[in-house]
């Protein structure tokens, strides 16, 4: 009985660690709905799909056709991300439809959508919801006469080795790739005004869009560097897409073929499909570029503890915590362009905050000599980063009467005409009156 005890007593107190061990508060999306046209894409993309599987994912394989499918039952939605590798199908099964995905991102859920050369309209559709426009033209294709791989299918220049690629490191993490990414499939466009949508990997200056089965009758709608081969998109509620043009990139034919760009001597084992997807997976999945803010706090300089309203002219502290997702932990987010505004129908106060490297941004500054309702808000925005929106509301009144100086410095010239009136008043009626 004494060792139960003993077993019982080193379990509780072991809970707290159990719970700090296999529960963080983690941003990745775990549960992933991946929709199919054929079944055999499950083993021919196997390195993508086991990417995933090694880093915690829980994939649920569909036809995109299966009458049973949905993305939520009682209101509640089964996943937390889709996966359309289904770029031929015409019309999903279940209750999905183009509404009901559009509905599953302003959710906050993520998506990552592979076209093909067979597009068919409800892909084109879900793309064009994202933000991107594929090539009208069904039968176009990305041709490079110049940017092309070298293979043993002579003439064969839809098979494009790209390597013009974002820079950023959130986005596509810190180690370059060093190798060209293959892509075979179609390209589109992105509208430049559009500022959520990027393009992570783009055609060369000599690619364009067209037929390559036929000759050119017209200029193709789609040349050079304003090609996007895969585009990615973080909505304004930090969801995020990514768009390709080609399903062969995620292929396992892909990730383990050599490449070589036409006009350069250097050939490569292994093209960089499986790391620039496998990175930009990470990206898309919130396993990196994912912040946080916690203990938003405000008082005046010298208190600790947050005041109901301040008075115009006090002088008082902000401070707020960031940190980063780093793929298993949270650590401090490091940045030096993180920015306050003391807020009341515009800024009356903007202000950089200071950082320790450890998390914690705080700044000080004196309340502005003018009352009302003002807002703490920190807006920050950066490229790759889930952005951050924090406000916090509080009024600031005028001194009371009885809280203003008695004796003002800059006034003495005032105090001294004031008295040396009266004075010469009282002489000049002594004069009078007593005088004959």
């Amino acid at each position: 009985m004494a060792k139960f005890l003993l077993y019982i007593t080193l379990t509780i107190s072991l809970l707290p660690f159990f719970a700090v061990s296999f529960s963080p508060e983690s941003p990745i999306d775990r549960r992933v709905l991946v929709l199919l046209d054929d079944l055999a894409v499950k083993s021919s993309h196997s390195l993508f799909f086991d990417s995933l599987k090694s880093r915690g994912f829980e994939l649920e394989f569909k036809l995109a056709d299966d009458p049973n499918i949905g993305l939520q039952r009682y209101g509640q939605y089964l996943y937390d991300a889709l996966v359309l590798f289904c770029p031929s199908v015409e019309r999903f099964g279940g209750s999905i439809n183009v509404a009901s995905i559009a509905d599953f991102v302003d959710s906050g859920h993520d998506l990552i959508i592979a076209a093909d050369t067979n597009a068919s309209d409800l892909i084109r559709e879900i793309s064009t919801e994202s933000g991107v426009d594929f090539d009208e033209n069904a039968a176009a294709m990305v041709i490079d006469h110049t940017g092309y791989a070298v293979s043993n299918t002579d003439g064969d220049h839809t098979l494009i080795a790209s390597d013009d690629l974002i820079k950023s490191d959130v986005i596509l993490g810190s180690k370059n790739i060093e190798a060209p990414v293959l892509f075979q499939g179609i390209g589109h466009s992105v509208n430049p005004a559009n500022t959520l949508v990027l393009q992570v990997l783009a055609a060369s200056p000599s690619a364009y869009s067209a037929n390559p089965q036929s000759k050119l009758s017209n200029p193709p709608s789609l040349t050079g560097s304003a090609i996007s081969l895969v585009s990615v998109i973080q909505a304004r509620n930090n969801a995020r897409i990514v768009v390709a043009g080609s399903l062969s990139m995620f292929s396992n034919r892909f990730f383990r073929s050599g490449v070589q760009k036409a006009g350069s001597s250097t050939k490569y084992q292994k093209s960089g499909n499986q790391e620039f997807l496998t990175e930009l997976s990470k990206w898309v999945f919130h396993e990196r570029g994912h912040l946080k803010a916690v203990n938003v706090r405000h008082h005046k300089v010298g208190e600790s503890d947050e005041p109901a309203m301040y008075r115009i002219s006090d002088d008082l502290d902000y401070a707020v915590e960031i940190y980063e997702w780093s793929g298993t932990s949270w650590e401090p987010y490091v940045a030096n362009d993180v920015q306050l505004q003391f807020y009341m129908m515009s800024p009356y106060v903007l202000k950089t905050l200071s950082t320790d490297k450890k998390g914690l941004y705080s700044t000080s500054f004196k309340v502005p000599d003018v009352y009302g309702v003002f807002q703490f808000k920190v807006e920050y925005q950066r490229l790759g980063y889930t952005s951050l929106s924090l406000s916090k509301q509080i009024p600031v009144r005028p001194f009371r009467h009885n809280e203003y100086e008695r004796f003002l410095p800059a006034a003495y010239p005032y105090y001294g005409a004031s008295f040396s009136m009266m004075a010469g008043f009282f002489i000049f009626t002594v004069v009078h009156l007593y005088s004959k």
